[in-house]
């Protein structure tokens, strides 16, 4: 069964522009304002020099695709050299500027080498794009022999990618300009079940965040954090459910992307997420049961059971609770 198509889902994102109807839905007369304010991704990426991590595949490269069309000069970053080297080239075909900085965000010292070579060869880092990230989707139950999945997650998003951002920090503080964006997840606020691992991880980020976008308000600094719905990038793909299940595409996430950067709202994500935020703290007992009904109806995927898939899937929506569960809830990774 397919789901719905994502064009469609992104029309349901808090904070962002579709077409002539702007952002602002039903409040159109702030869309009036936003356009007088002249803000475009233009004119928030024009002459910027911006990182973009995890730019190899998935949100991070279309992120630098639409990033480096808008007229930033673009630092791509990953491990993979190949891939940041075809982006690059493809950037350049079509106009833009961009170039390779690999490194491994695991790797703290790597983290330091990249970062001096870039500021050595750019000058400064205007927008830092966190979009590089390990996903693990296992349950507890699995896990109580792997604690260094959550070493391991722990140290690309947050670890890493904290290190990444004290480097740049100083130098956006002393020009008195920058905007941070963090890729997070809707499982965040969902405090999804199966992602104890890289739910804490990513809510570590967000805490670290909160505090640091009070201590450097005042040097015209932005954090920007950005629930992501469920993407179809290879990610997601080793659970095969998540075939059959609502998702963005890429290019969905992309513009996503681009309005945080336009906006430089503090958080932007979904409606139906939000809400579920506003649940756990308003009735936890009852998210508890939402959570125990998902963690009860979407088991482990034979990747997380170490099992070979031999082309047989995990059970997908086949049966009526699992369906309506997954469409009530549609933008969340169960």
């Amino acid at each position: 069964m397919e789901g719905p198509d994502p064009q469609k889902l992104i029309t349901r994102v808090i904070n962002l522009p579709t077409g002539v109807l702007g952002r602002h839905r039903p409040l159109y007369g702030l869309n009036l304002i936003d356009r007088m304010r002249g803000r475009t991704i233009e004119a928030a990426v024009r002459d910027k020099v911006a990182m973009v991590t995890g730019a190899s595949s998935g949100i991070g490269s279309e992120t630098a695709r639409r990033l480096a069309k808008a007229g930033g000069t673009i630092l791509l970053v990953a491990r993979r050299v190949d891939r940041l080297e075809a982006l690059r080239d493809e950037i350049g075909a079509q106009g833009g500027t961009a170039y390779v900085h690999q490194a491994d965000l695991s790797d703290l010292d790597d983290v330091d080498r990249m970062t001096a070579k870039a500021l050595a060869d750019h000058g400064r880092i205007d927008i830092l794009v966190n979009s590089a990230g390990r996903s693990i989707r296992r349950s507890i139950d699995l896990s109580y022999d792997r604690f260094h999945d959550y070493q391991r997650t722990m140290q690309v998003n947050y670890f890493g990618t904290v290190k990444l951002i004290l480097n740049v920090l100083p130098g956006m503080r002393e020009q008195r300009s920058g905007h941070i964006v963090n890729v997070s997840s809707a499982g965040v606020q969902a405090r999804a079940p199966h992602f104890s691992a890289y739910v804490a991880s990513k809510a570590a980020l967000d805490a670290f965040s909160d505090v640091a976008q009070a201590e450097v308000q005042a040097d015209n600094v932005k954090f920007t954090t950005v629930y992501m719905p469920l993407v179809r990038t290879p990610m997601i793909a080793p659970t095969t459910m998540y075939r059959h299940m609502p998702a963005l595409s890429p290019e969905d996430a992309g513009t996503l992307m681009c309005e945080a950067i336009t906006f430089q709202p503090r958080h932007i994500g979904t409606l139906g997420t939000a809400m579920l935020a506003v649940g756990n703290t308003l009735s936890p007992g009852a998210m508890d049961a939402v959570r125990g009904l998902a963690y009860s109806l979407f088991p482990d995927s034979n990747a997380a059971k170490g099992e070979p898939d031999e082309g047989a899937e995990e059970p997908v929506v086949p049966n009526i609770a699992r369906t309506v569960f997954a469409r009530v809830f549609r933008h969340v990774h169960w």
